[in-house]
């Protein structure tokens, strides 16, 4: 009998936000006092759920499913009002941050202004922290050796080599375990501090957002990506586990097959592992990535889980991806194991899209809970599977997720036909769509309800997080502070009414009692 993957937390609502789109005074969101503000108004709807992105370091393109680490935390999340309270920075440095655009991320400017802001707080923070501080640090550094390491030298190179890829590197550096053995200079070896400290306050700060939200009664659903950044450190350190050329670049990269979608397919250019000659050791790295994910979160969603059933390896050097050929993934042999390691983790398949029979097998093999997205529900008559009448009760059911249009956005756009099977199925003007949809998604027997907040706010097209296959203008989206005021004046009564109208409102943890 295959591994069991269902769990069964009882009916629950929440909202999908990544941290970026937080409102924050510093241009882009935070773990800290931004996320702080979000978990009150999550606790006041009565919602159990955040959603949001992997929380890794982003680079080209912004995307958090492309990230120069598969375990560090992105520095841009930190609260760097937090480092001024501590006294290691002053609130005239944090000025240039406040001058960030308010409704977006200038991903560009915040690359500019982050790494020196944390330079001069690890400097301080060397000078002038006390014992116990230092201890604490010096000991996250050594729970953490393994990767931290590593990641922090290869950060450090790579602004050593102007941001370069690893492998356009010197030669000498091009791999860790050379890189390992070359003369640094005291900047590198700043640079190295400064990366780990980043890295021990972005921890530091995580962990108090996630006692903040345990004690609000939310959960954090967290998302692992199947593949890792060719520019990663991993891939620049262990490259025995992917399937690589003697040069250390790939020989095949990851992508989707052609579909009605896209007669080109995708090309997404990631390594591919190398389950064939390296089996056992990428399913301990999966293994070191899943335990720390669960650190990281209460629910864990597989990106592509389609790709552990089987994956399409394209040649590097493709066009595009339509000269790929299927390869079989590890299957529910890999699954069996992650469940006796992980006995209790809580896991998502995300199994949108097109899927193979081997996928649709592995899926409800393993009895895994899904997903669905109500904007995929019309066009196909009343089998269509998205609908709420035909939605399984171990699924997570969306509006939308970052990938779509926001609902408002789509209703706009969509045709004339689907417009009025929606109006009909919800008996419903199409006046406020974003409200008759989430209205359908929380009444519907799913287990688990996503909402982008987008939707919740009630905003179109141009606040769409990304819009996969286009290049520019992805992940820029903030939500605006007086929007989630507004939202909270004028349509939180309504929402926490519906959330325990559909049965979802869970009992809050009870306060602990201070003994004086």
């Amino acid at each position: 009998m295959a591994a069991d993957f269902s769990w069964n937390g009882g009916r629950g609502a929440g909202v999908f936000m990544h941290i970026s789109s937080l409102p924050s005074e510093f241009g882009i969101g935070n773990v800290g006092s931004a996320a702080g503000r979000f978990l009150g108004f999550l606790e006041k709807c009565g919602f159990s759920y955040w959603q949001i992105c992997p929380l890794g370091p982003t680079g080209y393109g912004d995307s958090p499913y492309q990230s120069f680490s598969a375990f560090a935390g992105n520095p841009y999340f930190i609260d760097f009002s937090e480092l001024a309270a501590d006294g290691l920075l002053c609130g005239a440095d944090l000025d240039p941050l406040r001058s960030l655009p308010r409704g977006r991320c200038d991903y560009g400017a915040i690359y500019g202004l982050v790494p020196p802001l944390l330079r001069k707080a690890a400097a301080n923070f060397r000078s002038s922290a006390g014992a116990r501080r230092k201890a604490e640090f010096g000991k996250f550094c050594a729970v953490r050796a393994k990767w931290l390491g590593p990641y922090a030298l290869f950060a450090a190179l790579k602004q050593k080599f102007g941001g370069a890829p690893w492998h356009e590197w010197p030669k000498p550096f091009r791999s860790a375990r050379s890189a390992a053995k070359q003369p640094l200079e005291r900047g590198d070896l700043d640079e190295i501090f400064a990366v780990k400290f980043g890295q021990w306050v972005f921890f530091s700060q995580y962990a108090a957002f996630r006692r903040r939200a345990g004690e609000a009664g939310v959960e954090i659903f967290g998302d692992l990506p199947i593949f890792v950044s060719l520019d990663s450190a991993e891939v620049w350190e262990r490259p025995e586990l992917f399937d690589l050329r003697a040069d250390g670049l790939p020989a095949r990269v990851a992508g989707v097959p052609p579909d009605y979608f896209s007669a080109e397919g995708q090309l997404w250019g990631n390594p591919l592992y190398d389950w064939k000659n390296a089996g056992d050791k990428v399913c301990a790295f999966w293994f070191e990535r899943v335990g720390a994910a669960l650190e990281m979160f209460d629910v864990v969603r597989f990106d592509h889980f389609r790709g552990f059933a089987d994956y399409w390896a394209i040649p590097a050097g493709a066009k595009d991806a339509r000269k790929g050929s299927m390869k079989k993934g590890p299957g529910i042999g890999f699954f069996e194991k992650l469940r006796r390691k992980f006995p209790r983790g809580k896991f998502v398949a995300e199994d949108l899209g097109l899927l193979s029979k081997a996928a649709f097998a592995l899926r409800d093999a393993l009895n895994i809970p899904s997903m669905a997205v109500l904007q995929f529900a019309f066009g196909g008559g009343p089998e269509n599977p998205y609908l709420p009448h035909n939605i399984r009760r171990e699924c997570v059911y969306y509006t939308g997720t970052h990938d779509n249009d926001t609902s408002c956005g789509w209703y706009a756009s969509a045709s004339e036909a689907e417009k009025d099977e929606f109006r009909r199925y919800f008996r419903a003007s199409g006046d406020c769509p974003n409200w008759d949809m989430i209205h359908g998604v929380m009444m519907s027997v799913a287990q688990t309800a996503i909402f982008p907040m987008q939707d919740i706010a009630g905003l179109g097209s141009e606040c769409r997080t990304n819009t996969p296959g286009s290049a520019g203008g992805n992940w820029q989206w903030r939500l605006l502070p007086e929007q989630l005021g507004r939202v909270e004046s004028q349509n939180l009564p309504y929402l926490r009414g519906l959330v325990e109208l559909s049965g979802r409102l869970r009992p809050r943890p009870a306060k602990k009692c201070v003994e004086i």
